[in-house]
């Protein structure tokens, strides 16, 4: 894709699964990666995967819920690499004990706050001045189908994912005129590790069977329509929502 070569870009939560394998398109087409995960080592591992192939990245410790920390990963793109032009927040987690409104503990919906809306938050004060230094940049956000998707099992999540989507929007019309470019991605359901660790074979046909593509998702989907958004063949392309599903929901 044209105008990633030499971009430096932050891959937030790009340890394993999506985030992995986006770092590692990002680096394929010439990107210098920073690679961020509450898990270091699955950050270094992913950042060495990337070397390996010959390409450029590091591996950080990220607490995405933490704007400390938020600070000091865009701190890193700018001291190794010399500045920042993609940052692709892709935190998500905290799901345990987050079921219907009526009882969902209050504890459980403080922490999916703060890992899934609270981390998108932090992570655009740390990386916008650095984008506006640079000209302008994508920031580019995952969400999820779960935001549309009317899940009566689950309340916090769809609440927080919504909330991304509005933070995107407000970045792309306050911003946008300074260069910069935001975007929200909504996976469908993607074969990472952790996803095929807890799906049974019936869950897995059943999938099958009601995904109206030929096949389940994979992280390299969600990875091609990142680096799409982050290229210059993205470049018109702001304040969007894209679902990227298989068409499991089709919307306009």
């Amino acid at each position: 894709m044209r105008g990633l070569k030499d971009k430096v870009a932050i891959v937030a939560g790009g340890g394993r699964g999506i985030g992995a394998a986006t770092a590692m398109r990002l680096a394929d087409e010439g990107a210098i990666v920073v690679i961020g995960d509450i898990n270091e080592q699955w950050a270094a591992d992913s950042a060495q995967a990337i070397v390996d192939r010959g390409g450029r990245a590091v591996g950080v410790h990220l607490d995405g819920t933490s704007a400390a920390s938020q600070a000091a990963i865009v701190a890193a793109a700018q001291g190794r690499f010399g500045g920042l032009d993609i940052f692709h927040s892709n935190l998500a987690g905290g799901t345990e004990g987050d079921v219907d409104a009526l009882n969902c503990p209050e504890e459980v919906f403080d922490r999916s706050v703060a890992i899934n809306l609270k981390s998108h938050f932090l992570a655009t004060q740390a990386a916008l001045p650095a984008l506006i230094e640079r000209g302008g940049g994508a920031m580019i956000y995952t969400s999820s189908g779960a935001a549309s998707g009317a899940s009566p099992w689950q309340v916090a999540y769809p609440m927080t994912k919504n909330g991304i989507h509005a933070l995107a929007r407000h970045v792309a019309s306050k911003w946008g005129k300074e260069g910069v470019r935001a975007n929200v991605i909504c996976p469908g359901l993607i074969m990472t590790e952790a996803v095929a660790q807890h799906l049974s074979d019936d869950q897995v046909r059943d999938m099958r069977r009601r995904t109206p593509s030929a096949r389940l998702g994979e992280p390299g989907d969600i990875a091609a329509a990142v680096a799409f958004l982050a290229s210059d063949d993205g470049a018109y392309v702001n304040g969007q929502v894209w679902h990227v599903n298989g068409g499991t929901q089709m919307r306009d």
